[in-house]
């Protein structure tokens, strides 16, 4: 081969791009509430921390990298061990369906129970 990439492979590792595999993929509960923190951030960018300050699982990033989700967006030379991500296009579809269904499911909630008041 004249070491041009196929569409399917990388150019340096043969290895399945980014993203091919998401045709049935769907991200866990924990990756798509971590694409979503980034639908309001500037560029996409997605948080190193969670809500509480934690360091999200390094499992949850790459999963969502090997998925076509998210992208590395820089390297940072200080803290090389953090990996800087931002959402991809199919990411932020993949976030925006995630908060379409939390926003559904919430307010499905909220009509179909009874009150919990006290009662008069």
């Amino acid at each position: 081969m004249s070491g041009s990439a196929s569409p399917d492979h990388g150019p340096e590792t043969g290895k399945t791009a980014p993203g091919k595999r998401t045709a049935r993929a769907k991200p866990t509960a924990p990756q798509a509430a971590w694409l979503m923190r980034g639908l309001d951030q500037p560029g996409g960018k997605l948080p190193l921390f969670d809500g509480v300050g934690r360091k999200v699982n390094r499992r949850i990033i790459e999963g969502c990298i090997e998925n076509g989700w998210a992208e590395h967006w820089f390297f940072n030379p200080i803290k090389p061990d953090w990996i800087v991500c931002k959402l991809t296009p199919l990411g932020r579809e993949m976030a925006e369906q995630a908060a379409r269904q939390d926003t559904a499911s919430e307010s499905s909630s909220d009509t179909g129970s009874p009150s919990r008041s006290a009662p008069c």
